[in-house]
């Protein structure tokens, strides 16, 4: 539902979401699909539910849900493994799209996108043209698209998510606390089931109750991300529409004080840079399909191995080839003097969407280590080497 209001004036920050993304490529395929409960995911039962349709969020199907579950709310619904590469093509389709008219275009995902259009009303009116976008992108690439418009990208996210399925918010200058004060804390973006429990201990269920609490005693609770949740129920976030680059790869590397052929020690050290890098692409919302590894020996010899993958963002995964290519690259030896590891071809994604396969365990692990890293820092806890 679309609702009319007053032209806005001074910052203006469009949220672009394609709705239930991966599921409605499928169905924009397969006609068969349409209307129907839709789940992909895992194919194996211990797989975890990815994206659904709206369909099969109906029978309360949601995503991080194992499969297993899933079906026993909806046993008539189909399950898909999914397929990266389709998406991502009509994910730059849309973005083609949007970089044709987007004054300052960011791709915030493979399904999120952030436009600022300020200035725009004293020409055009930025709710009409933000309209007439919304309606562009869905006759040219097929796929249902909501949108929200506020002064930051925040609100404009949070309204984008309360007009779905396939609709369309404005949150006028003025209005951003009186938009969320009724919303669910868990409506607010970043704030997880672990947050979400806790404050509910607190007696805070809303976003109004929120923005009651002091932002000391949130501190005092939360560490840092005390001080962001307060700001959050306060509709306040300063942070710019960043202009769209591709970024194609990310690495770190270590040159040791002292050469070793330390095994457990070098399988150790690229054990913690993986992670980080991992935590990296998490935090992004970045996904990769190469990993290299790096080794340069005590007279300057430098060997590199590297090996192409699903797309992915999953420690697990990452960890696992990483030692293995490490194993065929430490033949020589010799002392090491360095190692490195890079994540490249690099694309905009979910990190949660990159587990088809994962466990329900695994996507629960990983997500309470990233809260852990978020309070005390990249560094603040690591997997074991296996």
């Amino acid at each position: 539902m679309v609702r009319k209001q007053n032209k806005m004036f001074g910052r203006a920050i469009l949220h672009l979401d394609l709705d239930a993304f991966f599921a409605s490529v499928e169905q924009l395929h397969n006609s068969d699909l349409q209307g129907k409960p839709l789940i992909i995911g895992g194919s194996s039962g211990r797989g975890v539910v990815a994206s659904c349709s709206y369909e099969a969020r109906r029978f309360g199907i949601r995503s991080g849900m194992p499969i297993r579950h899933a079906l026993l709310r909806c046993p008539d619904a189909t399950v898909l493994r999914g397929d990266m590469e389709n998406y991502l093509k009509h994910s730059r389709l849309v973005t083609e799209i949007l970089a044709e008219d987007a004054p300052v275009l960011e791709k915030a995902s493979i399904d999120e996108f952030y436009l600022d259009i300020s200035g725009m009303d004293r020409y055009f009116g930025c709710w009409k043209w933000s309209q007439e976008l919304r309606q562009k992108v869905i006759r040219e690439s097929g796929l249902p698209l909501s949108i929200g418009l506020s002064v930051n990208k925040l609100v404009s996210k949070v309204g984008a998510g309360e007009s779905k399925p396939n609709g369309a918010q404005l949150v006028e200058s003025g209005r951003e606390q009186q938009f969320l004060a009724p919303l669910p804390v868990r409506r607010l973006p970043a704030v997880g089931q672990v947050t979400c429990h806790r404050l509910s201990q607190m007696g805070i269920r809303t976003v109004q109750a929120l923005s009651q609490v002091p932002p000391l005693l949130l501190q005092r609770e939360f560490g840092k991300p005390g001080k962001q949740l307060w700001e959050k129920a306060h509709g306040i976030d300063h942070r710019p529409v960043v202009p769209y680059t591709e970024r194609q790869s990310i690495s770190t590397e270590r040159t040791f004080q002292t050469d070793t052929t330390n095994v457990e020690f070098l399988r150790t050290t690229l054990n913690q840079m993986v992670a980080q890098l991992a935590f990296e692409l998490r935090q992004s919302g970045r996904l990769t399909a190469c990993i290299t590894v790096k080794l340069r020996y005590t007279d300057f010899n430098t060997f590199t191995r590297q090996h192409r993958l699903p797309y992915t963002a999953s420690d697990s995964t990452l960890l696992h080839h990483a030692q293995k290519l490490l194993e065929q690259l430490y033949e020589r030896r010799q002392l090491v003097r360095l190692l490195g590891v890079r994540f490249s071809k690099l694309v905009p994604g979910h990190p949660q969407l990159s587990l088809f396969d994962a466990s329900a365990e695994e996507q629960r692990l990983q997500a309470a280590m990233d809260g852990i890293r978020e309070r005390f820092g990249k560094g603040a806890v690591e997997r074991g080497v296996r």
